[in-house]
């Protein structure tokens, strides 16, 4: 069950490069003042508590996890799986089993994996957006896929005013699961050493190495 939430953990880190859009002028305005205070810091660094709720199964799960992301530069820490990207190269690890797959994503490619900065630049295409709600102390903003195939139903963004900072992203697929990712900690202040981007083989000795680059 755990390795089943963390690959829904990473799920939505990879969906959400591509869950912005431009229909409502307030909602676009508020993004973009997400993105630009997010691409000016050094890094983005989030702790997260994902709730996973299967309407189908009639279950509700629950991981922890974090990210710092730096330009296309990013380390995602899950409970059971590690992933490190420095721009060039990927490598997963996998405490359980003890092994670290390395892989080198196409630069072409411009999804979380090959760009995971994308994540705040996006969102002017594939999805319309409408700001749904203005609290006191936030903005709500559901988004829609405009392609009609697409697995999801609507994303909702949170966003803490007037610091403009992510405080929560929630996802409804036409499965029947709805994901809500609770930000605990969202940090623009650190300056990441490069090191921390690559997987460091001294600390992890003993460790299956699956090179498949």
């Amino acid at each position: 069950m755990m390795r089943k939430l963390s690959i829904i953990a990473l799920t939505f880190f990879l969906l959400t490069i591509n869950a912005f859009g431009q229909k409502d002028p307030k909602a676009i305005s508020i993004l973009d003042k997400l993105s630009s205070k997010a691409l000016a810091a050094p890094s983005v660094s989030m702790k997260f508590l994902l709730i996973n709720v299967d309407q189908v199964q009639n279950s509700i799960d629950s991981l922890a996890g974090s990210v710092i992301l730096s330009k296309n530069n990013y380390k995602l820490s899950l409970p059971d799986n590690i992933i490190w990207f420095n721009g060039e190269t990927s490598w997963s690890y996998l405490p359980a089993e003890e092994e670290v797959t390395i892989t080198k994503p196409d630069k072409k490619d411009n999804s979380f994996q090959s760009r995971p900065v994308s994540i705040f630049t996006m969102y002017k295409s594939g999805y319309k957006c409408r700001l749904i709600e203005e609290k006191p102390d936030a903005y709500v903003i559901d988004l829609y896929p405009e392609d009609l195939k697409n697995e999801l139903i609507r994303v909702r963004l949170t966003i803490e005013k007037p610091s403009m900072n992510l405080r929560n992203f929630e996802y409804k697929r036409k499965d029947g699961t709805n994901v809500t990712i609770i930000i605990t900690d969202y940090n623009l202040t650190q300056v990441p050493d490069p090191g921390i981007f690559i997987f460091a083989p001294e600390k992890y000795k003993g460790v299956e190495v699956i090179d498949m680059r």
